[in-house]
């Protein structure tokens, strides 16, 4: 149906393509409607979803994470060759606005005004997962060739000091490479485990029956056991 777009609109006779160009252009609108009344002033309506918890600074009222609204979105600069967007919305519960930047450096947003965060940050570096990199320590270990040995070394000590950690993940891989076995295995103890239980059962019912008892058995140990045999022997000890 593509090539069926420009069919479908009704374009009046004094219409020029020379000199309009688009229908949108002969009736003195724009493409994307309301959304682009202030395209002038650089600022374009979207729909803005929350990236995380916050709270609202004019109402003090808690904004879930996932929450949409209409939010005015404009460029305010570069981070490289990345733009920084900066978003600003009201709140839907006071007549509060929010306003929040983009932050590629960090891989994060940046609450500027109307709002602070719920904080549940955390440092990556304690977990051992990837965290931002620094330009100035890539640089420098770009160029200084002292300081690329020593963090080679430091590299090696960590290698080492985790190495407990990722023998244990090879060998939970390895154990559950083959998982039809590893099922099959683990199938096969349940079936013994509930023939052993069901065995159980049967023998404390029949006990139950032979001496007329109405009372609930408890599972046999260790110790009753060793209990029951010093009582047997006692009673079969012959004295003289």
């Amino acid at each position: 149906m593509g090539e069926r777009k420009g069919q479908n609109f009704y374009y009046p006779p004094d219409f020029d393509y020379k000199k309009h160009k688009s229908l949108n252009s002969y009736h003195g609108t724009h493409a994307l409607r309301e959304r682009a009344a202030k395209i002038k002033q650089g600022i374009l309506i979207i729909r803005f979803e929350m990236p995380f918890n916050i709270w609202c600074l004019g109402c003090n009222n808690h904004v879930g994470m996932g929450v949409r609204y209409n939010a005015e979105k404009k460029k305010i600069g570069m981070y490289y060759t990345t733009p920084l967007y900066e978003f600003r919305m009201k709140c839907h519960l006071c007549d509060n606005y929010f306003v929040i930047r983009t932050d590629p450096e960090h891989f994060d947003y940046e609450l500027v005004e109307g709002c602070r965060r719920q904080e549940k940050r955390y440092d990556p570096s304690t977990i051992d997962q990837l965290g931002a990199v620094d330009r100035s320590f890539s640089r420098q270990l770009e160029s200084d060739r002292m300081f690329q040995v020593e963090h080679v070394e430091q590299d090696k000590e960590k290698a080492a000091s985790s190495s407990d950690k990722v023998g244990k993940l090879e060998w939970i891989q390895e154990r559950m490479r083959d998982d039809f076995a590893a099922n099959q295995a683990l199938r096969k103890s349940f079936k013994l485990e509930k023939a052993s239980l069901n065995e159980g059962r049967a023998r404390d019912e029949d006990l139950l029956k032979r001496m007329s008892l109405n009372i609930k058995l408890v599972s046999e140990s260790v110790e009753d056991k060793k209990l029951a045999a010093a009582v047997l022997r006692y009673k079969n000890m012959k004295f003289t």
